[in-house]
């Protein structure tokens, strides 16, 4: 609903008392049938953007595969370091994306976008696969400010592009870096059945409040690792 569940099970990872970036690594892996779902579930809203989605696909495959490089590349004690400011940074952009959203014009728009809107999903993607807790917001953050069309399009082609930066990262991290296979299982299942869950939710509802629940547990998880 509000692109910031990452900024729940990631945590989650760390309170079971996983290594930061074994938990950053596992939780990507783990909502990766999310995206699944949601993509699913917006099969719709995607209909007439295949364009624009395979264009962007390319350039956020790239900047996913740079960021998991730089994960691998940088000491774990530096991502340990700055992680609460990952956290806070991603909350920080939940709070402003219903004025970003706003941005979006009413539904229509060409493919659009040019370079200013790759060069911003590539760094949006290079924060993807170097962090994933807070890429969905990320993304719907610059697809708002790079093309005009209604909010549901976008956060439809967020999540397509979610996906893309998730499998580039995921399947990167498989060959060389340590994942908790059992508790990826676990919530992969549920990830998958929220992902759809939250499609459904979305079209409904307002996502004022459980934007706010997240905003305060993710502005508290960074806190509480700051002071760690």
């Amino acid at each position: 609903m509000a692109g910031g569940g990452s900024l729940i099970s990631f945590p989650a990872l760390l309170a079971a008392g996983y290594p930061s970036v074994t938990a950053n690594v596992t939780n990507q892996v783990a909502v990766l049938p999310g995206y699944v779902g949601g993509s699913v579930g917006y099969r719709e809203e995607l209909r007439g953007q295949q364009g624009r989605a395979l264009e962007l696909s390319a350039t956020c495959a790239v900047g996913a595969l740079l960021g998991a490089l730089l994960l691998v590349v940088i000491p774990e004690s530096v991502f340990e370091r700055i992680v609460p400011f990952l956290i806070l940074f991603s909350c920080a952009l939940l709070a402003v994306q219903p004025a970003v959203s706003r941005r979006a014009g009413p539904a229509g728009g060409g493919r659009g976008g040019g370079v200013r809107l790759h060069a911003m999903a590539f760094g949006g993607s290079v924060y993807g696969g170097y962090f994933g807790a807070g890429l969905g917001i990320m993304l719907l953050a610059v697809l708002a400010l790079g093309l005009s069309d209604s909010l549901q399009r976008l956060n439809a082609l967020k999540g397509l592009l979610s996906l893309v930066v998730t499998l580039v990262s995921v399947a990167f991290f498989a060959l060389v870096v340590p994942i908790a296979w059992a508790p990826a299982l676990v919530m992969a299942v549920t990830s998958y059945a929220g992902g759809q869950a939250g499609v459904v939710v979305a079209r409904r509802l307002s996502a004022a409040l459980l934007r706010a629940v997240i905003l305060v547990f993710g502005v508290a998880v960074g806190v509480w690792l700051l002071l760690d």
